[in-house]
């Protein structure tokens, strides 16, 4: 999980007139269309990275989910995020009359680029053109918790009307390579300037970490059908004298089906100008994830973000995971094993670590994502 970067004042709000019987036209004409099932200011992390970074090149409408509420406020509200970049939360019941409702108010309906997130767009595809069409398939959103039965379908055709398609792992890019004929990997980068922050920057914990017990284990990302639960509780309780810290937004799962004990502690959702400071007091990073339909295409962000801080790393077996970084992380298969890793941690990893950053960057994803968009079109 990463937070939003950006404080709700920095926001301008840009409202068409709810009054008006006809929609009154975006004057803003957009290169590029974002298709996102993603909220932009919930979490902060691969559409954010990369978006914000393609806006100094593009002039960009970031499309969330349809946001339904009975304030009678318009069904076109945007905020500007920057002069590049501005942000659609669309006041509809339903997703599928999102391109009617851009066709409507923009003052253009053709585009230089369509950039998808989630298949549940691709009727927008019936109200709008674009040269080049990418989808960028962050995660296998079919296997998710919730996932409506009609995605597969969606994903089959926009993945017919795809030009290029983007995956964020080898396991997605092995998926899809089978289903198209333009799939590029590009695995979930790193922006190493913030992150590093977190190796000795801060003199104090923050306020609801002070008074944590060490050793402190760590994760920070969402908290849902992802987490192996059991595991977290069973390795706490065999192990009274660690503290779990648990950082992010619960998500699709109740309150009541966390673990609970004296040395697990909930610390809520925290935004991304925070996250270095809180990583930098953990003594061990981990990623407690289960193997399940919803892990098993996943290629976790905060891996680099860890490595970053130069934090020791205790991870389940997720196969993009173990397959990359094996050698300088420690996988387990159950609570004995995560309590050994944690007792007797000895990876000398820091060598490993920085040999891994210095190959990757978000400057360098875009760059290269970029220039095939430009080659393709």
């Amino acid at each position: 999980m990463n937070g939003d970067l950006l404080n709700s004042a920095s926001k301008r709000k840009l409202q068409i007139d709810p009054t008006r019987e006809i929609p009154i036209k975006s004057t803003n004409q957009y290169d590029m269309i974002v298709f996102c099932h993603l909220r932009w200011d919930f979490v902060y992390q691969r559409p954010q990275h990369l978006i914000s970074r393609f806006s100094k090149d593009y002039k960009i409408l970031f499309v969330e989910e349809p946001f339904p509420h009975s304030n009678g406020s318009s069904n076109f509200n945007i905020e500007e995020i920057n002069s590049n970049l501005h942000v659609l939360k669309p006041n509809v019941q339903n997703i599928h009359e999102i391109g009617n409702l851009l066709k409507q108010n923009l003052s253009q309906s053709e585009f230089a680029v369509g950039w998808f997130y989630s298949a549940a767009f691709v009727d927008v595809l019936e109200d709008l053109k674009f040269e080049n069409i990418v989808y960028d398939c962050m995660d296998e959103l079919t296997l998710f918790k919730g996932a409506s039965e009609k995605l597969i379908q969606q994903e089959k055709d926009l993945l017919e009307k795809a030009n290029v398609v983007y995956t964020g792992g080898k396991s997605l890019y092995e998926s899809k390579m089978k289903k198209h004929d333009n799939v590029h990997c590009f695995p979930s980068s790193i922006d190493n300037d913030h992150f590093s922050k977190a190796i000795n920057q801060f003199k104090n914990r923050p306020a609801d970490m002070e008074n944590i017990p060490e050793p402190i284990v760590g994760y920070y990302g969402v908290i849902d059908e992802r987490i192996n639960l059991e595991l977290l509780e069973k390795t706490a309780k065999k192990s009274p004298e660690t503290s779990f810290v648990m950082i992010g937004p619960i998500c699709k799962i109740n309150e009541s089906d966390l673990p609970r004990a004296e040395n697990i502690y909930y610390l809520g959702m925290k935004s991304y100008e925070e996250l270095p400071h809180y990583l930098q007091f953990f003594d061990i990073a981990m990623m407690p994830f289960a193997l399940n339909d919803a892990t098993k295409f996943i290629s976790p962000t905060k891996t680099l973000e860890y490595m970053s801080a130069m934090k020791p790393i205790i991870s389940t077996r997720i196969h993009d995971v173990e397959r990359d970084y094996a050698h300088c992380l420690e996988l387990i298969d159950d609570a004995d094993d995560f309590i050994k890793a944690i007792k007797n941690y000895n990876k000398d990893f820091k060598h490993d670590y920085q040999e891994i950053l210095n190959k990757t960057s978000w400057d360098n994803t875009v760059e290269q994502m970029n220039l095939l968009i430009r080659e393709t079109v």
